[in-house]
């Protein structure tokens, strides 16, 4: 095992190999966190979005007089 230990280690090829790979495990976990982290800012530009039309949307109706009110509401609900 020590025999097998040391060849492994003491081979440049060997090393440059286990770097290379050690090099890419690592690249490839950074690629994922960097789209989640963009995946997750998208996500909230779009809620924000959704909630900017929706307060827009309160205002608007807030701002109506209370006979348009119900009659823009009513075409809105079931009988």
């Amino acid at each position: 095992m020590t025999a097998l230990t040391s060849f492994l280690l003491g081979n440049p090829a060997v090393l440059g190999l286990l770097a290379s790979v050690a090099a890419a495990l690592g690249w490839g976990v950074r690629q994922r966190l960097a789209g989640a982290r963009a995946e997750r800012t998208r996500q909230a530009e779009a809620e924000a979005a959704a909630r900017d039309v929706a307060s827009q949307v309160d205002n608007d109706v807030a701002a109506l007089p209370a006979q348009a009110a119900r009659k823009e509401l009513k075409s809105w609900a079931r009988d």
